[in-house]
């Protein structure tokens, strides 16, 4: 499998990830590495205390990473918890809401670390 063909299978944006990183092989690096950098984990364990602030940095980090990797299926769920937690704006959504769009993000990450796993072990 192909890295183009990664994104294919996880629905991202294959082009948006290349005009950030620029070549197949910074690309390859950098997705690989995405299941381990652990601010999903921080998402979700902000999202089980509801707190504000930690909620916010970890849904922005998650945006960022996201973006530049041309996930954005996962970035734009990100930024949307990201903006109902910055600070100056007034929240939109109840909790159980943003529970619910925090159930999506794992979900959505899930389906792309399963599909970064598939594509580890067609490279081997």
């Amino acid at each position: 499998m192909t890295v183009q063909e990664l994104y294919q299978n996880i629905g991202g944006d294959y082009e948006q990830a290349i005009r950030v990183l620029r070549i197949d092989k910074l690309l390859d690096k950098h997705i690989r590495k995405f299941r381990s950098n652990g601010v999903i984990d921080q998402l979700l364990t902000a999202g089980e205390t509801m707190d504000p602030n930690a909620l916010f940095e970890a849904a922005h980090a998650l945006k960022g990473v996201s973006a530049n990797l041309g996930l954005t299926h996962l970035s734009d769920a990100a930024s949307e918890i990201t903006e109902e937690y910055r600070p100056g704006n007034v929240r939109r959504l109840t909790d159980d809401e943003v529970k619910a769009r925090l159930q999506s993000i794992q979900e959505m990450y899930e389906r792309i670390v399963k599909g970064v796993l598939e594509y580890e072990e067609s490279c081997e």
